[in-house]
């Protein structure tokens, strides 16, 4: 119940008011988000690298309602990635982007528009030696963002893509992205979706996630295994040994300034993990999905009322 009001929250303009007046809103913010500036992710992007970590970095912003603000969405990212380019972190260093921030939502022109946007994008990720994984949206968008993959994925074929576990149909769509050279990103889901489309309850979510995980390992392409339950990674490591998968075929991802100390167990033991790092001054909606997914985001939150 908590984690639907919160949702709700993430889109009200009231309560966005609200929450960014709080004086320790921003103490909070800092914890989930790199910064505000592409000088805030380069910074964070180097610190983790030299920690032994990767990273996909997120210029926050999704739902954008006109063409001009996609394209400076898609400048914004070519910014980033040439101001990264001069530190060689290759395969360290990649960009998340949300298809409705480069212009997805806008009418029948949407998919074009996108797909242009997510083109110089791309492009600028070559340059820089690194990729791009597509975020996934609500329902409404999979099919759209798949469609767009399969494009970019044809000058691009390292463009990878995230798939919620919970929706029904996840599992039908990693059997037809489980081929050679794909990467995908499985993760649980953040968005609130009907009974119609997707699992509601926890358990059914978890079975769904090893279900998803199960085909992506014994396929061809590079899972990426967006979690932070030790459940979850356990099983991971437990399919990886019997399809015969060896560190290096397969990577670890979480969130920024979620189980530090998982990710750097993780990454010490040899593993590829990835931390998802958004940066940028619209931050709202997602530190607002971040404290509804995990009661202990929530705790974190509220302890920072009475710290000092």
């Amino acid at each position: 119940m908590l984690g639907s009001l919160l949702l709700a929250g993430s889109r009200s303009a009231l309560v966005r008011r609200a929450v960014s007046g709080f004086p320790v809103t921003r103490k909070v913010v800092n914890r989930f988000v790199a910064g505000e500036t592409t000088a805030d992710a380069v910074a964070a992007t180097r610190r983790l690298a030299a920690a032994g970590l990767a990273v996909t970095i997120d210029h926050l912003g999704e739902e954008t309602r006109d063409a001009a603000s996609a394209g400076e969405t898609a400048k914004a990212y070519v910014a980033l990635l040439e101001a990264l380019q001069p530190y060689d972190l290759g395969h360290r260093a990649e960009v998340s982007v949300k298809l409705s921030a480069v212009g997805q939502a806008l009418g029948a022109d949407g998919d074009r528009i996108a797909l242009e946007n997510a083109r110089v994008i791309c492009e600028a990720a070559q340059a820089a030696g690194g990729t791009v994984t597509l975020d996934m949206e609500d329902h409404t968008t999979v099919d759209s963002t798949l469609g767009i993959l399969r494009d970019l994925r044809a000058d691009f074929p390292a463009t990878g893509v995230a798939i919620q576990a919970y929706l029904f149909r996840s599992e039908g769509d990693c059997r037809d992205l489980a081929g050679e050279g794909s990467r995908v990103r499985l993760v649980k889901g953040a968005y609130a979706e009907p009974a119609s489309v997707a699992h509601q309850k926890k358990a059914d979510v978890d079975k769904a996630y090893v279900r998803a995980l199960r085909i992506l390992m014994e396929g061809r392409g590079y899972p990426m295994i967006a979690t932070h339950d030790d459940r979850l990674i356990e099983i991971a490591e437990t399919l990886a040994e019997r399809c015969g998968r060896a560190q290096g075929t397969y990577e670890y991802q979480m969130l920024y300034g979620i189980r530090t100390d998982k990710q750097e167990a993780l990454a010490g033991a040899g593993h590829t993990m990835r931390v998802y790092v958004p940066y940028g001054d619209d931050w709202y909606g997602y530190f607002m999905r971040r404290l509804a997914e995990r009661p202990a985001n929530i705790a974190f939150f509220l302890r920072s009322f009475t710290s000092k």
